[in-house]
C-alpha cells in the first residue's frame, strides 16, 4: 500500500533524516507498520531538530511545499501566489496513492480536504486533531474542513476520528483516541504524598490559547496563601517574554523555572516526581499532556474543553476548574485539606490511562487501514 499523508505540520531535513514534532512523529510510525510506502506533502525546511523533534523511522518520498497562513490581507496575497504549487503537489500524491491520510485542523488540511473530493474512490482516514465539539466556537476555515469531512456525499469511502462522542453525527465520524506509552512503561509509581513543597507542571506550547498565564498567576495565588509551592515549565513559544516578565513582576522566579522544549524523557521523569498538571488550555482535542500526567498519578487540573471532561471522568480522576487563577489555586487548597480524595483520583486517574497504550493504538490503527 502506498500510504498518503497531508499535514501542515514543519518539517525538518537534516543528516538525510527527516524530522518533525515528536509526538506526531511517534503516531505515524505506527501507522508505516502496516504500509508499504510512504509520500508527504508538507512544508520542509533543511535545518537541525530540536529536542522535542524525532525522525520518521521509515523512508519518505516527500513532496515540498511552502507554509501558508490565511490570517491577513497580507498573508492571503502571499498565499495566492503559493496556491498553484501546493496543489499540484497535493494532487500529485493523491494520484499516486492507495491510502490517503489527512491530518486536520490545519491549513494543508483544508486544502487536502477539498481536493480528495476528486477521489471518491480511495479510502481515506482523517485525523482530527482539534477540538470536534460542534457548540464551540471556531475559526470559519475549522469549521469548513468539518463540514467538507463530516459529509458522506462530499468525503467517501472515508473514517474521521475525532476525539470524543457527540450527538448528531455522520457515518463518517469515528470517536478515537491516542497514546503515549507502552505496556512496558507501566512501572509501578507511588502517590506522592502532598508534603511541601508542593510541585506543579504546566506542560505545552506557550501560546494564548494555552494560558500558561493562568498557572503563573495561580502560584502567585498560592503564595499569598501560605502555601509552598513550585511550578515547572515545559515549552516554548510566543508567550515566553510575557511569561517571564509576569513572573518577574510578582516575585515568583524563584518558585518557577522555564525549562523550554525539553525532550519526552525529561518531561517523563518531570511527571514523575509532580503533584498536579495545570492546564487551563482554551482549546483542545485529545491532550497528550493530560493523559501522560495522569499514567503517573500527576493529577490534572484543567479547563472543560474537547474531550477533557470525558478523560477526567467529569472531575473523577482530576479538577476541572473556570479559567481564572483563583478557580485553580482554590482547588489545589482543596486537596491539601483532603489527601485522601487526592490520593484516590489519582490512582483513579493512572488507572484509566493505562488502558490507552500504544499497543491498543496500534490494533485499532490496523483496523483503519
Amino acid at each position: 500500500m502506498r500510504f498518503l499523508i497531508i499535514t501542515h505540520v514543519q518539517h525538518k531535513a537534516h543528516n538525510g533524516k527527516i524530522y518533525a514534532y515528536g509526538p506526531y512523529v511517534r503516531e505515524m510510525n505506527l501507522w508505516f507498520k502496516h504500509v508499504d510506502e510512504v509520500i508527504v506533502v508538507a512544508p520542509l525546511r533543511n535545518e537541525a531538530p530540536t529536542p522535542i523533534d524525532e525522525p520518521y523511522a521509515k523512508r519518505v518520498r516527500f513532496l515540498r511545499v511552502p507554509a501558508f497562513s490565511l490570517i491577513g490581507a497580507k498573508e492571503m496575497l502571499k498565499t495566492l501566489v503559493k496556491l498553484p504549487w501546493i496543489k499540484i503537489q497535493i494532487f500529485r500524491g493523491m494520484w499516486a496513492a492507495d491510502h490517503l491520510h489527512l491530518r486536520l485542523p490545519g491549513n494543508m488540511g483544508l486544502l487536502g480536504s477539498m481536493m480528495q473530493t476528486v477521489f471518491p474512490h480511495k479510502p481515506k482516514t482523517v485525523k482530527y486533531a482539534g477540538n470536534w465539539d460542534p457548540q464551540v466556537p471556531q475559526p470559519w476555515s475549522y469549521r469548513l474542513q468539518k463540514k467538507i469531512v463530516s459529509s458522506p456525499l462530499l468525503t467517501r469511502n472515508a473514517k474521521v476520528l475525532v476525539y470524543g462522542k457527540w450527538p448528531g453525527q455522520s457515518r463518517n465520524i469515528v470517536p478515537f483516541f491516542t497514546a503515549s506509552y507502552s505496556e512496558a512503561d507501566k512501572e509501578p509509581v507511588d502517590v506522592r504524598p502532598l508534603d511541601p513543597p508542593l510541585r506543579a507542571l504546566f506542560v505545552g506550547s506557550l501560546t494564548e490559547g494555552k494560558r500558561p498565564g493562568l498557572a503563573v498567576e495561580a502560584v502567585g495565588v498560592l503564595q499569598k496563601q501560605g502555601v509552598d509551592i513550585r511550578l515547572d515549565i515545559y515549552g516554548d513559544g510566543p508567550q515566553r517574554p510575557k511569561l517571564e516578565k509576569l513572573i518577574a513582576e510578582k516575585g515568583l522566579s524563584k518558585l518557577i523555572t522555564l525549562h523550554g522544549k525539553q525532550s519526552a524523557g525529561t518531561v517523563r521523569e518531570a511527571y514523575k516526581q509532580a503533584h498536579f498538571l495545570i492546564f487551563p488550555s482554551r482549546s483542545e482535542g485529545w491532550p497528550k499532556v493530560v493523559a501522560e500526567a495522569m499514567w503517573w498519578k500527576c493529577l490534572p487540573v484543567t479547563t472543560r474543553v474537547s474531550a477533557v471532561p470525558y478523560m477526567l471522568g467529569e472531575g473523577r480522576r482530576g479538577s476541572l476548574v473556570e479559567p481564572t487563577a483563583e478557580a485553580i489555586a482554590g482547588e489545589i487548597s482543596e486537596y491539601l485539606k483532603n489527601p485522601a480524595i487526592y490520593k484516590q483520583k489519582a490512582e483513579a486517574a493512572a488507572e484509566w490511562s493505562r488502558r490507552f497504550t500504544l499497543e491498543r493504538f496500534e490494533r485499532e490503527i490496523a483496523k483503519l487501514l
